[in-house]
């Protein structure tokens, strides 16, 4: 019996990984309803009512529109923000609330729905002191790190673990001379640590002695390991400069990453890890939404279909 119901994508308008899955579910005759929540109210609108068996109604685009009680799975992978430029400053504060806790309330309650991420844990997993704990309780090996605003203790640690990397705890973007540029992972010493440190909160952590990098892609119950090989301190400053080997993973880090995605009610994550000189792996973090499509042409692996199986509910 073919199933008609379809796959709801939520993303942006510029997402090369979305496109590329949304190709295969097209190729498969998989209907899929695509938007970005940020085009919300300019050219997404939707109507929705709370009954005894959960969401009810449609979100409607210039050319789409789907039935909340029938849609199969959602794919939400980093849609835009709510934005009303024409509004006033306080105006569009309240705009953007209400459009978050409603459409975003609708999205995130629909019935029989199967969410590659669910919204509400990927919020829950973007907390790198979260991650961190839950990934020390699920078994993986973590670095020495510190959070903090004290500059005294920030360098308190730095002179005990050094050497030391500061990293940002979320990854905001700026703007230097047009061009979008993020906070970089960087050594830090500790004469470096000036009183600014007690303006807000930052996550400093013993660098791994590392000789690669591994990503590793969890897809549903697939794994795929790839070994990341370049002399960077983060691989992901030029992309030129990487080679990459499918892996398998050391004993105790598969059953790790099942343990760390049901913590936060997760079926896809992003993890990283480095590779110390006795090959032991260090998890530094997951990302619930990160990139992943890039590796498939490098190394072969069936990823792609992999996400499609998922977003189709296949076994």
């Amino acid at each position: 019996m073919i199933d008609t119901r379809p796959v709801l994508v939520v993303t942006n308008l510029d997402d090369p990984t979305t496109d590329l899955v949304i190709e295969e579910l097209h190729g498969r005759g998989t209907p899929v309803v695509r938007f970005d929540s940020g085009d919300f109210p300019s050219t997404l609108s939707v109507a929705a009512t709370v009954t005894r068996t959960g969401i009810a109604g449609t979100p409607t685009t210039p050319s789409r529109t789907a039935d909340l009680t029938r849609v199969r799975s959602l794919y939400y992978r980093r849609p835009t923000g709510f934005a009303f430029p024409h509004l006033d400053d306080q105006t569009a504060r309240f705009a953007i609330t209400q459009a978050r806790y409603g459409l975003g309330g609708v999205l995130a309650a629909l019935p029989g729905c199967f969410y590659v991420n669910h919204p509400h844990r990927i919020g829950d997993a973007e907390f790198k002191p979260s991650g961190l704990a839950a990934a020390a309780e699920a078994g993986f090996r973590i670095p020495p790190t510190l959070i903090t605003s004290a500059p005294d203790a920030a360098r308190a640690f730095i002179r005990r673990h050094a050497p030391v990397i500061y990293k940002p705890l979320s990854t905001p973007l700026y703007r230097v001379g047009g061009v979008s540029c993020t906070v970089k992972v960087a050594d830090v010493a500790a004469d470096e640590i000036e009183r600014g440190v007690a303006g807000t909160a930052h996550l400093f952590q013993q660098r791994v002695d590392k000789v690669a990098d591994v990503r590793v892609t969890v897809i549903g119950r697939r794994v795929f390991c790839v070994r990341i090989g370049s002399d960077l301190l983060d691989w992901r400053t030029d992309y030129s400069r990487l080679t990459y080997d499918v892996v398998q993973p050391p004993d105790g880090i598969t059953e790790a990453l099942f343990g760390y995605l049901t913590h936060f009610g997760l079926v896809f994550g992003a993890f990283d890890f480095a590779v110390d000189r006795d090959g032991r792996w260090w998890f530094p973090e997951c990302n619930p939404s990160g990139q992943w499509a890039w590796l498939e042409p490098e190394t072969g692996l069936p990823m792609v279909a992999a996400m499609a199986d998922l977003l189709e509910r296949k076994p």
